[in-house]
């Protein structure tokens, strides 16, 4: 990178430089929707001859139901499991050898699933997503195999881990039986009952044209991305429409409080608000307000938590706040800590709640928001070096029903925000009645009775 762009991408960053919408960096990105309803979207970025293709299926953790949670993720492992024209494993191993690389992920609102090749070898990845959309072959035993390593999974990253488990906690009290409710993993009862049947037909009504996008992002001409989304998934058929827009989560119903017991080297802390995402908040400029606040207590070492609980006063080993309203349903407002180790879990409860009182009370100091101002806008900006994550953001968006054009607009309506609005959503979202908090105690060692001691 010349010397100049880094420069150029510096005054950017902290607003030196015409404060143009993002997508004028970014480009255009143009799209297509096929005969049989899939969605094709491509951004073209010629700064390296490569390319990441990614598929996204609108289906996820939210529109599972108690008895079948963790079945979009054990699909997800299914899906390398082979078709008539393509063995178990085989679909990684002709990726590479293409000299590119794939995965997956799944979380509550979508199914995704990518590769990142030489751009000349995109038909490979899109013929061999195709193949796998309509034509995957679910085998009892491959089936029994994959359910045993996401039990597994579940119990080293949620069961094993005190902090996973404490935020399962968390969302399974905050939304009641809601989807958001349910761990994207599963729990494991579920787990155990699930059956090849089971995702057989889950496989069959969502995995189709209609519930998919795919998106291409690289070294690439849309024209001819195009003929090959025709080629490959054009002939493709059948499956049902996109699952319906799941009922709004439950309204906050007063303050919820848990308190949890784990082999945990520290306690831990993790509070919840009940927030609105975008469609879902009664002012449209609510959303960005909440995002800065979240900015403002933790974007940064300058930030109020880690300045004052931990560096300031010495309360905290780690405190941090997070925020998205890019959900399908409604959001929380998470803030989160370990105690120092001369301190206790309601120490440190105490100085969250008071840092959320002060930002209720008091207006932010117009200095200190454009700081986070300038941070959010940096981020946002460095991260479109990235192909992938372009890709990304153009999938994500386009699923949860927000389309790529909000990207647009996201850092104009983050700058438009006031300190006298992200004081009323403080104030109007973060009220005792929203929260839910869940206190992660450390088992305690049973200490030796000397009485009880062999002679």
């Amino acid at each position: 990178m010349t010397l100049l762009r880094r420069f150029a991408r510096f005054c950017l960053a902290i607003g030196l430089v015409a404060t143009a919408p993002l997508a004028a960096a970014q480009g255009d990105v143009a799209s297509r929707t096929l005969d049989n309803g899939m969605e094709v979207f491509v951004k073209t970025d010629r700064r390296a001859p490569v390319v990441t293709s990614m598929v996204w299926y609108r289906i996820g953790g939210l529109d599972e139901i108690r008895g079948r949670t963790g079945i979009s993720h054990l699909l997800e492992h299914m899906m390398f499991k082979g078709t008539e024209e393509v063995g178990p494993g085989e679909f990684s191993e002709i990726i590479a050898r293409n000299g590119g690389k794939d995965n997956a992920f799944t979380g509550q609102d979508y199914t995704a699933y990518f590769e990142q090749m030489a751009a000349d070898r995109l038909e490979v990845a899109l013929r061999l997503e195709a193949d796998r959309m309509r034509h995957l072959l679910l085998k009892p035993e491959e089936f029994r195999k994959e359910r045993q390593v996401v039990m597994e999974e579940r119990r080293l990253r949620v069961e094993d881990d005190p902090r996973s488990l404490a935020h399962e906690a968390l969302r399974s009290v905050a939304f009641d039986a809601h989807g958001y409710g349910h761990p994207i993993i599963g729990w494991m009862e579920d787990l155990e009952n699930l059956t090849v049947a089971d995702l057989e037909d889950w496989y069959r009504r969502y995995y189709s044209p209609r519930n998919a996008r795919l998106v291409v992002a690289g070294d690439v001409d849309p024209e001819t991305v195009f003929e090959l989304a025709e080629k490959h998934f054009g002939p493709l058929q059948g499956g049902e429409a996109r699952p319906a827009q799941p009922a709004a989560t439950p309204g906050p119903r007063g303050r919820r409080q848990v308190d949890l017991t784990a082999q945990a080297r520290v306690p831990y802390l993790a509070m919840g608000y009940r927030t609105p995402n975008l469609p879902d908040a009664e002012q449209p400029w609510e959303p960005f307000a909440l995002r800065l606040l979240s900015g403002i207590l933790s974007e940064g070492r300058s930030a109020r938590l880690p300045a004052q609980l931990v560096r300031g006063q010495g309360l905290a080993a780690s405190a941090s706040s997070y925020y998205s309203p890019e959900n399908r349903a409604s959001s929380l407002f998470y803030l989160e800590g370990t105690p120092a180790p001369d301190h206790d879990l309601a120490t440190l409860e105490e100085a969250l709640l008071s840092e959320v009182k002060r930002l209720q009370e008091r207006l932010v100091p117009a200095e200190e928001l454009e700081r986070v101002k300038r941070q959010i806008a940096a981020s946002e900006v460095f991260q479109q070096d990235s192909v992938f994550y372009q890709a990304m953001e153009i999938g994500r968006l386009e699923t949860i029903g927000y389309g790529h054009e909000y990207q647009r607009t996201y850092l104009e309506r983050i700058r438009a925000v006031t300190p006298e609005q992200v004081r009323a959503v403080a104030r109007k979202y973060l009220k005792p009645e929203r929260r839910t908090i869940v206190r992660l105690h450390p088992e305690q060692a049973e200490s030796d009775d000397p009485q009880e001691t062999s002679p």
